[in-house]
């Protein structure tokens, strides 16, 4: 059953901990990531930029060596400390109506390589190996995997219990949303925490599969190069956000293509007609409201896309998926599009108003054909993961998204 261990959490001093943190990198707009870098000196984008300090861009084992350095300055000069006990870390976010709660705490490797911690997504050898380099150079991991379990009412009666006292950090960011967090360094929560997780049976990668891949390369390595392995050294474990499932949001993945393969507005339009019953809906915006419903636009106008069931066979959980299903249906077969990962004619959007930037962008002519689907469940995510089966890759959106530099595990 699972393992999970509390940790001693490398963090930001209570003073400084609403400036230390920051969004994940890939969100920041180049102007926002340069006014950030240059006028707060405390972000942990810092760490993760260090060839700013220099005016130079670093790759590599240069920018790995650098990104260690960063962080031993950031120890060194009291923006962050290391907790003298081991402790879970509760973690609140209140965005809007939206309100979840997890915690921090170590999981381990030993449950991935053993399926305990289920995945739904394939992994880059590449990346895994180059992440784990990096991990092991820099010593450190800073953005958790987000993983979820059945709700489990033992385990809210000791977050609930733990969350009546003093947090440890509140505060709020420029995007308005609200973080509070709390230290669980009682023996008996810690235990009773530790007791109710050894009795679930399975935990699954919501978010960070890359990561938890890496991981279990960066064990792997270290546990050759160290002849006294015991299983218990820290590069045995990796940092989760563990939240109950009915606290996740999950949102879709739109499509885009830039051309039709060579075919007229016409022939694409007949082609679909084999698999799909059609229905015009015009320039009003249009979303699909049901499993195997599509919304396309199109050439200014909205479509719906019912899927004829008698002419596609379901075979598994797999090909009862929407974002499978688009892709055998239309994507290969009709528009070309064979690798999903790298092919430069599909490109993906997320979001609320992400229907919106979908028009914007085929009206102005950067692409020529949208798909819009409705978003997945939670449970076909972990009907995919216990089949051991693979999405497509975009096939969710998940939130809540963690932010860098909250708690930090050193290996």
């Amino acid at each position: 059953m699972a393992i999970i261990k509390p940790f001693k959490a490398v963090r930001p001093t209570k003073d400084k901990v609403a400036y230390v943190t920051s969004r994940s990198y890939q969100e920041y707009s180049m102007d926002e990531l340069e006014a950030t870098l240059n006028y707060n000196p405390f972000s942990f984008l810092h760490i993760i930029n260090p060839g700013y300090k220099f005016s130079k861009e670093v790759t590599g084992e240069e920018r790995f060596n650098l990104v260690h350095n960063r962080y031993l300055e950031f120890l060194e000069g009291n923006i962050f400390l290391k907790d003298s006990k081991d402790s879970f870390y509760i973690y609140q976010i209140e965005k809007g109506k939206f309100k979840c709660c997890g915690f921090f705490c170590a999981a381990s490797v030993g449950d991935y390589r053993n399926d305990i911690i289920k995945k739904h997504e394939d992994t880059l050898s590449s990346r895994e190996q180059l992440f784990a380099k990096y991990l092991k150079t820099v010593g450190f991991n800073a953005e958790p995997v987000l993983m979820t379990y059945a709700d489990d009412i033992n385990v809210k009666e000791i977050l609930d219990l733990e969350k009546q006292k003093e947090p440890e950090y509140l505060f709020t960011t420029p995007d308005k949303i609200k973080h509070t967090l709390w230290m669980v360094s009682n023996e008996d929560s810690i235990k009773g925490l530790v007791r109710e997780f050894a009795k679930i049976k399975s935990l699954y990668i919501a978010d960070g599969h890359h990561r938890s891949a890496s991981s279990e390369v960066l064990a792997n390595i270290s546990q050759m190069e160290n002849p006294t392995h015991t299983g218990n050294e820290p590069y045995n474990y990796f940092m989760c956000y563990l939240i109950p499932e009915s606290e996740i949001r999950i949102y879709e993945f739109n499509r885009m293509v830039k051309d039709l393969n060579g075919l007229t507005k016409e022939e694409f339009l007949i082609k679909l007609d084999a698999l799909f019953r059609i229905e015009k809906k015009g320039n009003v915006l249009y979303k699909p409201t049901k499993k195997h419903h599509f919304s396309m636009y199109l050439d200014g106008d909205f479509y719906s896309l019912f899927l004829r069931k008698k002419v596609y066979g379901f075979t598994d959980g797999l090909s009862k998926l929407d974002t499978q299903i688009l892709y055998k249906t239309i994507l290969d077969p009709i528009l070309g599009i064979k690798d999903l990962r790298s092919d430069n004619r599909i490109h993906y959007g997320y979001g609320k108003h992400n229907v919106i930037r979908m028009k914007d962008e085929i009206d102005h002519g950067n692409f020529k054909v949208g798909f819009s689907l409705v978003p997945l469940k939670v449970d076909e995510i972990k009907s995919i993961a216990d089949a051991g089966l693979v999405m497509p890759p975009k096939s969710t959106y998940i939130e809540p998204k963690l932010r860098s530099g909250m708690a930090i595990y050193e290996f």
